[in-house]
């Protein structure tokens, strides 16, 4: 009888296991699984593969990207800009990380209901979400909307530092 008990413990551990999982990576960034560029090789794509990826993009956040108005952005450093690399880059930045406002704080929600600690992809994410959210603070033409993008930028940065520091 006990055997019998463990198994279908087991199998529903099993089979719970891998759909909460998965909820917590698609809740974060539900872009991610939806491109729309019609990239075929680029399915849930990220940046960083390896530590020299996490180096350039470092060094590609330290030369400058520019968020446009357009939805694109574009890399500061002609060199840089150039690499096959960025232009994952620019598909992560395009179309999976939130520009709204309301999507930030969609974002912001679902993290505080998050548990554990974050996946590399959706470390990615937020990170480049804190980018985008510090250009848009710093070009806002009023202090309302700088406010409400600070707010923004504080709780996504609270977020990673909760992340890598391992504390609430």
């Amino acid at each position: 009888m006990l055997p019998c008990r463990l198994v279908i413990v087991g199998l529903i551990y099993c089979c719970i296991k891998p759909g909460v999982a998965h909820h917590g990576t698609k809740a974060l960034f539900p872009a991610a699984r939806r491109i729309k560029r019609g990239v075929a090789n680029v399915v849930n794509p990220t940046f960083h593969k390896s530590f020299d990826d996490v180096h350039l993009l470092f060094e590609i956040l330290l030369a400058g990207i520019h968020f446009e108005g357009s939805g694109e952005i574009s890399v500061q450093d002609a060199e840089l800009a150039s690499l096959r690399k960025t232009k994952n880059l620019e598909v992560i930045c395009e179309e999976i990380i939130p520009r709204k406002l309301t999507d930030i704080y969609r974002l912001i929600s679902d993290l505080s209901d998050h548990i554990g600690p974050l996946h590399q992809d959706d470390f990615e994410r937020i990170l480049l979400t804190l980018v985008y959210s510090t250009q848009q603070m710093v070009n806002s033409t009023t202090e309302h909307q700088r406010s409400v993008w600070e707010e923004s930028f504080v709780s996504l940065y609270k977020a990673i530092k909760q992340d890598l520091t391992g504390t609430t």
